[in-house]
């Protein structure tokens, strides 16, 4: 039995049945009882043939025959057709089809619920499509990303079994070893507070606290790093800006950003962090003088493990400006980028001030 088969053995219902038949002969009968008794005030019943008696209950029965065919037909068209497609549509997305698309039966100055319903399934098979892709490529960037690592940890670990190996190399195989797997660690962490984020699972407290008491602990953080690269880091920041929010929370987006901002630009060039705000928000913005960012990087650079540049992806896994993006969008932000190649890039987040 073919699939189509199959699928229309599991409706049981049919457009003709006998039972519906039965009930609009008895329906139409008892109506030509009424009218009978209203006759039987002007001619006896009695005076009435026999013939017509039975002529008259032919007639009924051919009229509910053929009222049960034209209305079957009509349920046909209008309800058991289109419900079917819809039926065998919705079978095939449970079979991992997202490709099904059902057009419309009326013009679009004509639709009735059935178009409204294909619209909205429509509609839903590809929102479907798009998580099925999103999920398989997030399953796919966290197979490579933590494969990368782990064939790193298991060579050197390897490598460390040899005998006769020096004790500058021993050294130099174990912070191999360690910082792969501080960037396993890393990932995964990352990869947890994404998906509690995704899914709100994370009880974010906010609480008044100054901003830029925050961002120069955050900016004191990568101090060894601008120094080694010979970056010149420039900070504009007021010297009180109270936000209402999850500090923990708000402290991943400045570390993410500032962390880009270094690992982007090159030795010699400069970095801004700059801080303003006014009666109803508070604007921060970093910017670098790095490799900059063309037009479509601009626009998957918040997407999962996305990494434009993928000479830096060694320092990186790509999850960094999605779970910055995730926790602006938390905490009632709004976060932009403005980037041109080989100029730089910068970052703007808006958030509420406290009033």
């Amino acid at each position: 039995m073919s699939k189509r088969q199959e699928q229309h053995a599991r409706f049981k219902s049919k457009r003709f049945s006998w039972k519906e038949f039965l009930w609009t002969f008895i329906v139409l009968s008892t109506l030509t009882a009424g009218q009978a008794l209203i006759y039987d005030a002007y001619i006896s019943v009695e005076r009435v043939p026999t013939q017509y008696i039975f002529g008259i209950t032919g007639y009924w029965i051919i009229v509910a025959f053929i009222f049960c065919l034209v209305t079957a037909r009509q349920k046909y068209i209008a309800f058991d057709k289109p419900m079917r497609k819809l039926s065998e549509a919705a079978n095939q997305v449970a079979e991992g089809d997202f490709s099904v698309y059902l057009e419309p039966l009326h013009r679009a100055d004509k639709k009735d619920y059935v178009d409204v319903m294909f619209e909205d399934f429509n509609k839903m098979v590809e929102e479907l499509g798009s998580i099925e892709t999103l999920k398989n490529d997030f399953i796919s960037n966290v197979s490579h990303e933590i494969k990368t690592p782990l064939s790193v940890i298991h060579s050197y670990a390897m490598a460390l079994q040899t005998v006769d190996l020096s004790p500058k190399l021993r050294t130099e195989y174990t912070e191999t070893i360690i910082s792969a797997s501080q960037k396993l660690t890393t990932l995964v962490i990352n990869i947890l507070k994404l998906n509690k984020l995704d899914n709100q699972e994370i009880n974010h407290v906010a609480e008044p606290y100054d901003l830029c008491r925050q961002l120069c602990d955050c900016a004191l953080t990568f101090e060894n790093y601008w120094e080694e690269k010979n970056i010149e880091f420039v900070a504009d920041i007021e010297d009180r800006a109270i936000i209402h929010a999850d500090e923990s929370m708000l402290e991943i987006v400045w570390l993410n950003l500032l962390s880009n901002a270094l690992k982007f630009t090159p030795p010699g060039g400069s970095i801004t962090l700059s801080q303003t705000s006014d009666e109803d928000t508070i604007t921060v913005m970093v910017s670098d003088t790095g490799c900059g960012m063309d037009e479509e990087t601009m626009k998957h650079i918040f997407d999962k493990f996305y990494q434009g540049d993928t000479s830096h992806s060694r320092e990186g896994n790509g999850l960094g400006l999605a779970l910055s993006l995730r926790v602006i969008e938390l905490v009632g932000g709004t976060i932009s980028v403005k980037s041109e190649l080989r100029k730089g890039t910068t970052f703007t987040v808006q958030l509420k001030a406290e009033k």
